[in-house]
């Protein structure tokens, strides 16, 4: 007579984890669901009041817009470097920076971080207010899928440095190099490409004339990204800190 097998049981603690976490997960994508339908329906609003190839056209008819071709390639690099360092590479939504940002915003119970993608940025300047909602964030993502579709990352970027407010009442690069630098922004220094690269992460703390300080340091935080991401060695960031 064949002895029959005693059947494991299961470790309370780690069914109750398991269980924990499956309901995590579908609170998590019920969530993701929700919000995204609500984002889904904010972009369509948006793109139906103004489409986006009708926002470009407002913003390259701009006055002092500043064509790709004119930044200085040390602008352009600083700027991808402390903003979106995977610009070049990833679709318009960055899931790495997602993910990163969603379990600091846990941890610290509000809106800390966003990670969002220059693209993203500049879906929001173009068709989003500033409020942090989760829905919003999820609009951005749906118009940023469609500007990758439809632009190229020059173009993309170029819209971005555009729209972007660098405190102080300056809006876009142009605008910015010259009022606080009395330059275009073709004649900028290494030091002064890097001191706008890191402006529009908060422009009230990091605008030169707000608090010089605090400016020098978000400074020195943009070239170290670029040490970091490996587009300057640390002697090339030591010198460029040295023009202050």
């Amino acid at each position: 007579m064949l002895m029959r097998r005693r059947r494991k049981k299961k470790h309370p603690v780690r069914k109750f984890l398991r269980n924990m976490l499956a309901a995590l997960l579908c609170i998590f994508a019920v969530t993701c669901a929700f919000f995204g339908a609500k984002g889904y329906q904010m972009y369509k609003a948006a793109v139906a009041e103004k489409p986006i190839n009708e926002c470009v056209k407002e913003i390259r008819g701009m006055e002092g817009f500043t064509p790709y071709s004119e930044l200085p390639q040390f602008y352009i690099d600083a700027t991808i470097s402390v903003e979106d360092h995977r610009f070049e590479n990833h679709c318009g939504i960055d899931l790495i920076a997602i993910g990163r940002a969603a379990l600091t915003d846990i941890k610290e119970r509000s809106f800390v971080q966003g990670g969002s993608t220059i693209t993203q940025q500049l879906a929001k300047n173009m068709l989003f207010t500033q409020e942090k909602k989760l829905e919003r964030k999820a609009a951005e993502v749906f118009a940023a899928l469609e500007l990758e579709s439809g632009y190229t990352k020059e173009e993309i970027f170029e819209l971005y440095v555009n729209t972007s407010y660098f405190g102080n009442g300056y809006y876009g690069v142009g605008e910015a190099a010259v009022g606080y630098f009395g330059k275009l922004p073709s004649e900028l220094s290494e030091y002064e490409c890097a001191m706008l690269a890191g402006i529009p992460n908060a422009p009230s703390l990091y605008s030169p004339e707000g608090n010089n300080e605090l400016a020098v340091q978000r400074t020195e935080t943009a070239l170290d990204s670029m040490v970091k991401n490996k587009i300057i060695t640390w002697e090339d960031a030591e010198r460029i800190k040295m023009e202050e």
